[in-house]
């Protein structure tokens, strides 16, 4: 066993998770399964009429997102905002609502609701035994692509924070190994296995829009803001000898599609100046979101640090 399989995510069933405390979570993921075989029309109208309730809510992560959008999108009106806002959980709750058919449908079925979009420009890389990082935002259908590029017999890396609930973090750990070639890394054991993955010729599925602090951030451009920003994949580029490629996950409601975006490699990267590549890396974050912005996360910390020290999760949204 090497160094970096001591550092795996790696969790696994205990019969404490079937204690009471945990039965509200089974129901939601008996739930969530039932659901799988609901067809998708009916399923995607439940998941918008739940949104005008969720919005009603007073809660930190709503509180989080107008913020996010606010400072994200300083010109937008507050009704614009709300919009997007609105599509945004619409999107969530869609997802939420299918997660199950990860689980319980069939492979011919998933692959009805896959749809790859620019695959060019990353597949005969790997097929090349080229190594690859992809550029990827937290965005909501981030799992079922994940899954995608699992199935075609790739194996992807990645750093992740593990969830709250062990048992939630458990189904979701079963989730994204289903098909036995996932390495997952806590974010605890820091970049070098990560790194180390790459070199291997996994492909590292890194997520770099989280405002992780300021002792491996820059503050650079970020939409209307600036945000404390992760400094550190044109170093990972150049240690692993890797091609950078932003890659964007989308639901499409329309088609009952999960389309993955694949854009071409980022060119002269990394530049070796560690603020300038922070720079490039958020201009191409910026320019996959921008166009479906209902797809992002904004309810996620991105500006808890600012330049100036402030708090802003605690200001009232204008």
């Amino acid at each position: 066993m090497t160094s970096t399989d001591n550092k795996l995510h790696n969790p696994t069933f205990k019969w404490s998770f079937l204690a009471p405390r945990f039965w509200g979570t089974w129901l939601l993921i008996l739930l969530v399964l039932a659901l799988a075989y609901v067809p998708f029309r009916i399923r995607d109208k439940l998941a918008k009429k739940l949104v005008p309730l969720i919005m009603k809510k007073k809660t930190g992560a709503l509180k989080r997102a107008r913020i996010n959008l606010q400072y994200c999108f300083p010109e937008k009106p507050l009704e614009e905002r709300e919009m997007i806002l609105q599509h945004s959980l619409e999107t969530a709750a869609q997802f939420c609502l299918a997660y199950g058919e990860l689980f319980v449908r069939s492979e011919k079925y998933k692959k009805s609701r896959n749809e790859i979009i620019g695959g060019e420009h990353l597949f005969p890389l790997l097929d090349k035994g080229e190594n690859v990082i992809t550029l990827v935002p937290h965005c909501w259908s981030i799992d079922y692509t994940g899954s995608l590029i699992a199935s075609l017999g790739y194996t992807l890396t990645t750093i992740m924070n593990p969830h709250k609930d062990p048992l939630m973090d458990w189904v979701m750990h079963v989730q994204r190994n289903q098909y036995g070639n996932g390495v997952v890394y806590p974010r605890s054991a820091g970049v070098k296995a990560f790194l180390q993955s790459v070199r291997k010729g996994c492909v590292g599925y890194y997520l770099p829009d989280e405002d992780l602090g300021l002792k491996h951030s820059e503050f650079v451009p970020f939409f209307g803001t600036e945000k404390a920003t992760i400094k550190g994949l044109g170093k990972l580029a150049k240690l692993s000898k890797a091609h950078i490629v932003p890659m964007f996950q989308a639901y499409n409601a329309k088609s009952g599609k999960y389309e993955l975006h694949i854009f071409p490699e980022l060119e002269n990267f990394p530049t070796g100046d560690d603020r300038e590549d922070a720079i490039l890396m958020n201009k191409a974050l910026e320019a996959m979101i921008e166009p479906h912005t209902e797809q992002y996360m904004w309810i996620l910390s991105l500006l808890r640090s600012r330049p100036d020290g402030s708090k802003i999760y605690s200001e009232e949204v204008r």
